[in-house]
């Protein structure tokens, strides 16, 4: 039986404990460290290198955080190994860096982002994660990541991401979908994490009597995180300090 009360009940840190300027940036070793030092869950996303390495690191391109014209996907660890994130010191971090780092003293909520060879970061998420004795839930927009955990993995508690997608491009009845989490009823997540700005809403609200666990991203102010809290399960933060 899959025990999802941390998820529920923790403070979790939305890519650790960064600042708005990125003066702690995103995604960080420091970041992270940061969120230990005050006992909080960590969110974190990661992506595939060329090499197969996963990192954390939000986007799928260099451009942002690191000022290179390159997409996550052309590079190896060895060719981005040196480069520094947002103006400071702070480096990428492989995956493996990170649970060295957390060595299970709190919570890891880990984000596949869902562009790219989807099935190829599950795959290197789970070699990574194999031996790890910490606690941990994986999720993703993307339901072939989360069907893929259900098939192979299914002990790994696993979550879909969701939200409106009122300014995504995508086609009308795939928006739908994703946003309906049509696809659930196949890949059967254990949790659901739904866009803060849209909520509460009908769906979530069917889900939760049939007991779903249900979070949110992310909060930016107390107000915000009670709105969730009073609707839902919880809520992952960034750039304050919360109080539950």
């Amino acid at each position: 039986m899959k025990d999802l009360t941390w998820l529920k009940t923790r403070l979790i840190a939305h890519r650790g404990l960064y600042q708005s300027d990125q003066s702690v940036p995103e995604n960080s070793m420091l970041a992270f460290q940061k969120a230990m030092d005050h006992g909080y869950g960590i969110e974190l996303d990661v992506n595939l290198l060329k090499d197969q390495t996963v990192v954390a690191f939000h986007d799928h391109h260099l451009y942002r955080a690191c000022g290179k014209d390159v997409f996550l996907s052309e590079v190896t660890y060895s060719e981005i190994k040196s480069l520094t994130v947002f103006k400071t010191k702070e480096k990428i971090p492989r995956l493996t860096d990170v649970l060295a780092l957390v060595s299970g003293q709190v919570p890891l909520l880990i984000e596949l982002k869902p562009k790219g060879d989807i099935i190829g970061l599950c795959e290197a998420v789970m070699r990574d994660l194999s031996s790890y004795q910490g606690e941990y839930a994986v999720f993703s927009f993307h339901p072939k990541a989360v069907g893929w955990f259900k098939k192979y993995h299914p002990n790994v508690i696993r979550g879909q991401i969701a939200e409106c997608f009122r300014n995504d491009s995508m086609h009308p009845l795939i928006r739908y979908l994703l946003r309906t989490m049509f696809f659930n009823r196949f890949t059967q997540p254990d949790f659901v994490s739904y866009g803060i700005h849209d909520l509460p809403n009908r769906t979530l609200n069917r889900l939760k009597k049939k007991n779903m666990t249900i979070i949110s991203y992310a909060a930016k102010t107390q107000a915000e995180f009670d709105h969730v809290i009073h609707h839902y399960d919880n809520v992952v933060f960034e750039h304050f300090i919360p109080k539950r």
